[in-house]
Parts: C-alpha cells; structure tokens; sequence
C-alpha cells in the first residue's frame, strides 16, 4: 500500500483538566474521502484545529506528503496544499461569486489585494474562477452577488474559493450543516462528483451524508480513535454502536 497523504501520530491537546485530543491516530490516502464522527465534545473540532495549524499539540506528530509539519502554523500548510472550507467563514457578500473565486486564485498565485481593482479584469483570474464555478454547479451565478445566494450556494462558494487554492487536501467542517433536506442533498451530490478527484477530510454529524460519501471513517470519542474502517465495518462496530450510532 502507498505511503498516506497525512498522516498523525499520537496527537494530543489538553485545556487545563480537559484531554480534547488524546493520542490520535489517523491516516488519509490520496483521492480518499474519509470522515471523522463523534458526539459533541469528542475532540473533533481541536483535532481539525490541529490538522490545519491553529493549534499547536502537546504531543505527537503529523506528516504531510512525507513531511514533518508538526511546527509549521496555518499560513504554511495552506501553501503546502492544505484548504479548509471552514476557514473561510463568509464570503465578501457585495461581490459577485465569479469576484469571490478570482481572489481566491489571486491569492493562491501570491497577488497582493491591493491591486483588486485592476485585477478584476484580469481574464488569467477571471477565466480560472469561471472554471471553477461551473465544476462546483455555481456557473449559471457566477455573476450574482454572494448576499443573493441561497445557504447552500454559499456553502458551495466557499468550496469553490477553496478549490481556487488547488489544495493536495481539503478539510471540510460540516459542510451540510444548517441545510434543509434539498439543500443538503444537493451538497451531498456536489461532494460526490469530487470524490476521487480531491482529497477530503469531513467532519459531520449528518450519518446520511457521511455514509453516502465516505471511504473510510474514523470514529472520535472523548478525545480518541476508537474505530476507523469501512461505511460498512463501522456500522457493525459494536464499540462505535453503544458510544455513537445506537444500540439500533
């Protein structure tokens, strides 16, 4: 088997009394969607603090690519090919989608925003943010302004604004969350066409979702792996039925 893409090694956080990571280990392969589930307060959120750079660990390790980036913050990461859809936590509401993604890719190409100006007519920008609408099904937008957008365009913008920065792997925090039925499917099937094409860790609470796009899945309860296997070896886990999913 080929080397993991990341790999994590007895990660651990403590705040004050609290272990919210507590020896994590974890591996995501090339072209992998593997998820990461838990009940609130298993420790999700500072392992994906962690993994992007916010966080320093009091203990272990994480390689990426065959590096070590234990020590390296977010802005380094992110220049290594990391992308967290999270991370950017609104959209620039009173430009249009097609402006959102152009400052994605300008940013990814090291531009300085002070030439935003001159910059939106740069069809080197332009051209590539248009691509990039159209894979994520937003092209027929690309010119209506982010504040118009329903929640799950929005959801799907910042994807796309990610997707700009051409990442190696892309941390996806709940990216249905807050979601009705039809707006969460339709980011499930977005997601789906993405699978083996990009590399995606997901954090979700919504099981239908995480078993729909999911190759593996690692389970996180109080601050540890307890189970990490198929959608199918993980619903028949009865460690991860009595402690998440239910006796049912």
């Amino acid at each position: 088997m080929t080397e993991p893409l990341l790999e994590v090694k007895g990660l651990s956080k403590s705040f004050g009394a609290l272990r919210a990571t507590d020896g994590v280990l974890l591996d995501v392969y090339e072209g992998e969607t593997h998820a990461i589930i838990g009940p609130n307060g298993a420790g999700k959120t500072t392992l994906i603090g962690q993994l992007a750079g916010d966080l320093r660990p009091d203990a272990g390790r994480i390689r990426f690519a065959g590096e070590d980036i234990t020590a390296l913050d977010a802005p380094a990461r992110s220049r290594r090919g990391f992308a967290r859809s999270f991370q950017i936590t609104s959209v620039y509401r009173d430009f249009s989608a097609l402006d959102n993604v152009a400052l994605a890719v300008q940013a990814s190409a090291g531009h300085s925003f002070r030439f935003w100006r001159a910059a939106r007519a740069d069809a080197a920008l332009r051209g590539p943010a248009r691509e990039i609408l159209r894979a994520v099904g937003l092209g027929a937008r690309a010119d209506v302004p982010a504040a118009n957008l329903a929640h799950g365009e929005q959801r799907q913008l910042e994807i796309a604004m990610a997707l700009a920065t051409r990442p190696r792997l892309l941390l996806l925090d709940e990216p249905v969350a807050g979601m009705g039925a039809e707006e969460s499917q339709r980011m499930v099937r977005f997601l789906a066409g993405l699978k083996g094409r990009e590399t995606m860790l997901l954090v979700e609470h919504d099981m239908d979702a995480v078993f729909t796009l999911a190759d593996r899945i690692s389970v996180l309860v109080y601050g540890r792996i307890i189970a990490t296997g198929t959608p199918a070896e993980i619903r028949a886990h009865p460690e991860v039925r009595a402690a998440y999913l239910g006796e049912d």
